[in-house]
């Protein structure tokens, strides 16, 4: 439509399928400030067939998803495959457990999508730069890509990175820099933007700002926003466009699919914070001490920085936690007169386009192309 994380999520009886989720999205094993509870008088079941039964109410797979995709989301409720055996550990064990995953991931992804990986620093920042086997396309020779990796801001550097950065380096024929940037526990809001516009900035250098996209899944739409706003704060001019993938301009996480993405899938409900408060119960380490109302780690909170945003993309799936946090993201900048698009999945879950096996993670790719494509000045 056009127009308009330290550790888990410890959820009571779910905790592993919410790990398995976050970690299969790269959004990391994020740690809660207060972690939100579940509701003791729910009773969630998933049979073999995938259906979730939430309170006695059955709710099968979707009908609209691939045969692909709904084999794989009964196998994530049904098996479980990334709950972590070990539970809750050190960061650098969680950093451990999710690259194996993500690895996973990457192995049919890179005989897939055929690219070459090599380590640079720009600016003095550890970067991954992602090319094309085939050799840049020559109209965009001088165009290129900032990925900024999911993983919670504590896990999925130089892994999560390469499973966001190498079906759009491959597909657009584009050079695609995916930024090692500073994370939770060892770092705070706002090291990682800093990091973000150190590498801009020297980019700037070379490329010319309509030539260049920012994007990011999870932690890393987040940031893609949120470096948006350091920019614009710090006198640098806006990239041509940019992608917030499985995220929003907010908070990761508000409105309805906070409270039903977990019985779908597969955990009890999370319950909303008493007195209809808004915001959310819980928030990842990283931007623990970030204030409510800072427009530079919540730029939605800004209108008039909302006016000032490049044409963005919204890509999210409808059994997402962020679905609903995206899709008012979307229609507040609709509203503020930015191109904004939004595109969601039917029965798609946090991050699904990491598996890159799925029909809907492939389509997924097509229209973050064309978009980037599109806004890219020639």
């Amino acid at each position: 439509m056009k127009g308009s994380a330290l550790h888990v999520l410890r959820v009571a009886g779910r905790a592993a399928m919410m790990a398995a989720l976050l970690a299969a999205a790269g959004a990391g094993q994020a740690q809660s400030a207060g972690t939100p509870p579940a509701r003791s008088d729910s009773n969630v079941s998933i049979a073999d067939d995938g259906t979730v039964t939430v309170d006695g109410l059955p709710v099968p797979l979707s009908g609209l998803m691939s045969a692909e995709g709904a084999a794989y989301l009964r196998h994530l409720l049904v098996d479980r495959p990334f709950a972590n055996p070990t539970g809750p550990s050190d960061i650098k064990s969680q950093r451990v457990f999710q690259d194996q995953i993500m690895l996973g991931f990457l192995e049919p992804m890179r005989r897939r999508y055929k690219v070459e990986v090599s380590e640079q620093r720009i600016a003095g920042i550890v970067v991954d730069v992602v090319t094309p086997a085939g050799g840049i396309a020559t109209e965009n020779a001088h165009r290129i890509l900032i990925n900024l990796h999911g993983g919670g801001f504590s896990t999925g550097a130089r892994t999560s990175s390469l499973v966001e950065s190498v079906p759009l380096a491959a597909l657009m024929k584009i050079k695609v820099i995916s930024v090692d940037y500073r994370m939770s526990p060892e770092y705070k809001f706002p090291a990682a933007s800093e990091d973000v516009a150190a590498v801009y900035r020297e980019l700037l250098k070379a490329y010319s700002p309509e030539h260049i996209g920012i994007y990011g899944c999870s932690a890393g739409g987040i940031l893609t926003a949120e470096s948006i706003a350091w920019f614009q704060a710090h006198g640098l001019p806006n990239p041509a466009a940019a992608g917030v993938f499985c995220a929003s301009l907010n908070t990761l996480s508000e409105g309805d699919s906070a409270i039903i993405a977990g019985p779908l899938n597969g955990m009890k409900p999370f319950n909303p914070r008493p007195g209809g408060e808004r915001r959310p119960a819980f928030r990842m380490a990283y931007l623990a001490d970030a204030k409510d109302d800072d427009p530079l780690a919540y730029p939605q909170q800004s209108g008039a920085l909302l006016a000032k945003f490049p044409p963005t993309l919204f890509i999210t799936g409808t059994r997402s936690f962020e679905f609903s946090a995206a899709l008012n993201s979307h229609n507040k900048l609709a509203a503020a007169g930015v191109d904004s698009q939004f595109y969601g999945w039917d029965g798609m879950f946090h991050g699904f386009f990491y598996n890159s096996e799925m029909p809907e993670s492939r389509e997924a790719y097509a229209v973050m192309v064309k978009f980037f494509e599109t806004h890219l000045a020639k």
